[in-house]
């Protein structure tokens, strides 16, 4: 996503129906390679390996992006039909790659988006919450950033929200991402859509229309 200059909000609180979600995004970016990168960093005995899934079929994509997101209400790929997913996670420049354990079940996933020419978005990123706290996620930024800063490419960037977990935002700015942006995103909860289980995200309270 990138943002079209909205109007900003004036201060004070501001009404959010009954039936929707509201978070602060905010937009972090990187804009030259971290040094860090050019340095040899021994991997060891890693439990996990990333694979790049060339167009993948569509329901194996939904399968693991609700794995991974639906603790944090990761909703947009699921309301898209067959045709606008394949669209973008089937383009040339879309890069979807899987995290997968040792007995070969898939624990993660990132997305690398270079359609626009110049930038890379790391559009996904993220663990199922048992792949968590055990050092993968900086072992995955790491080949993340390997892969985002190819040949031509001027600027990273990604965005996280308030409902994603606490330590994202910290976590972005340890692996070297400047915060330049923030908006308040206010969607239909996917929860009363039944795009998402009703028991999903606990930590964003259901509020029924």
């Amino acid at each position: 996503m990138e943002y079209d200059h909205p109007e900003p909000l004036a201060s004070g609180y501001h009404a959010v129906r009954p039936g929707d979600l509201a978070c602060v995004v905010t937009a972090l970016e990187m804009r030259e390679k971290p040094a860090a990168l050019r340095r040899l960093v021994p991997e060891g005995d890693l439990p996990v390996q990333l694979v790049r899934w060339d167009a993948p079929a569509i329901e194996k994509y939904r399968m693991l992006y609700r794995r991974v997101g639906a603790p944090w209400l990761w909703w947009s790929r699921l309301v898209k039909d067959d045709g606008e997913l394949a669209a973008i996670i089937h383009d040339p420049e879309v890069h979807v790659f899987a995290v997968i354990d040792r007995a070969r079940v898939e624990v993660g996933m990132l997305e690398l988006d270079f359609r626009v020419p110049g930038e890379c978005e790391i559009a996904f990123f993220g663990l199922i919450p048992g792949a968590t706290g055990k050092g993968l996620g900086k072992w995955l930024m790491r080949k993340a950033l390997q892969m985002a800063w190819r040949e031509g490419v001027g600027r990273v960037w990604v965005h996280t929200c308030t409902l994603d977990g606490p330590q994202a935002l910290p976590f972005y700015v340890s692996q070297g991402f400047v915060p330049y942006a923030r908006a308040v995103e206010v969607f239909p909860d996917p929860r009363l859509a039944d795009v998402l289980p009703g028991d999903v995200a606990p930590h964003a309270a259901l509020l029924r229309a």
